[in-house]
């Protein structure tokens, strides 16, 4: 995607332009046309702006790199966090961490399915429904990042030790939390008494990016906001779908089974060895629960 160096004022240097801390190149992009892939919900014009389903415009609730201190203020933030980690936090990264984002949400969805025992085929339309929902969440947080190009912390601090591997793209908004914010609210609109905690898992993951260092405070509630706003636009897409009788296909279940949701504990559900050999600089300490 073509950049723009005159877009934002605060922050002259670019993702692309900066090695990660004890790196000697500067990073590979990694899916660095996702941005533009095809989506299931949302629509493009012609010229590229994403639609909502009925193709009007959307104006996306995420703040300009301009207005954001990512040099000071954020950075900052990142190293004190680092620096007071606590071995709870230290285990809610690596879990978090472990896999592409959308390894621990799937987990979820299956226990949601069990608990409230959905037939077979609500089961198929519920996961399809929310991992093409977080499929959206993806392009349009990728469209970001390879647009402005935010570089991550251990860009801007070359000494900075990170708790889990720097991925290699660009920092703003997270995707972990974009993704999260989207599932919540698909989620929530399937099993309303469940909303909380699904937000509570919401913020941990998208914080869990934080305590590992690999990004700002703000990239986590960017996420979180921009991801629960495609999530609205999603379910009112949802509500207006009906079968053959015309009747409405997705009826919220209104009985509080509380499912029992992880983490905790803090264990994959279908372990994977995942070591946490990075080419950039990485902070020694590690889970205390993976010993």
């Amino acid at each position: 995607m073509l950049k723009n160096k005159n877009e934002y004022k605060n922050l002259p240097r670019l993702w692309s332009e900066l090695a990660y801390a004890g790196e000697k190149r500067v990073p590979q992009p990694i899916d660095s046309t996702a941005g533009s892939w095809p989506t299931f919900f949302l629509k493009r014009d012609q010229f590229g702006d994403f639609l909502d389903p009925d193709g009007c415009p959307i104006a996306f609730d995420i703040r300009h790199p301009d207005t954001i201190d990512f040099e000071g203020e954020e950075l900052e933030n990142v190293r004190q966090i680092l620096k007071n980690l606590t071995p709870e936090q230290i285990t809610m990264a690596e879990y978090w961490g472990s896999g592409p984002a959308t390894k621990q949400w799937t987990p979820i969805i299956d226990r949601l399915i069990d608990t409230y025992d959905l037939t077979p085929a609500r089961a198929a339309r519920l996961l399809a429904n929310v991992q093409a929902a977080i499929n959206d969440t993806f392009v349009v947080v990728w469209y970001f990042k390879y647009r402005w190009e935010i570089p991550r912390p251990n860009q801007l601090d070359q000494k900075l030790r990170t708790i889990i591997c720097t991925p290699k793209f660009p920092a703003y908004p997270s995707g972990h939390a974009g993704i999260s914010g989207c599932a919540e609210v698909v989620l929530s609109y399937y099993f309303p008494t469940e909303a909380v905690r699904l937000r509570e898992l919401a913020e941990e993951n998208a914080m869990s990016r934080v305590y590992g260092g690999v990004h700002y405070n703000v990239n986590g509630e960017g996420g979180l906001r921009l991801g629960r706003q495609i999530g609205r636009i999603i379910v009112n897409e949802l509500k207006n779908q009906r079968d053959s009788d015309m009747v409405r296909i997705d009826i919220p279940e209104l009985e509080d089974r509380q499912a029992d949701l992880p983490p905790p504990p803090y264990r994959q559900v279908i372990p994977f060895p995942r070591g946490r050999e990075c080419s950039s600089l990485l902070d020694p300490r590690e889970d205390p629960s993976a010993r």
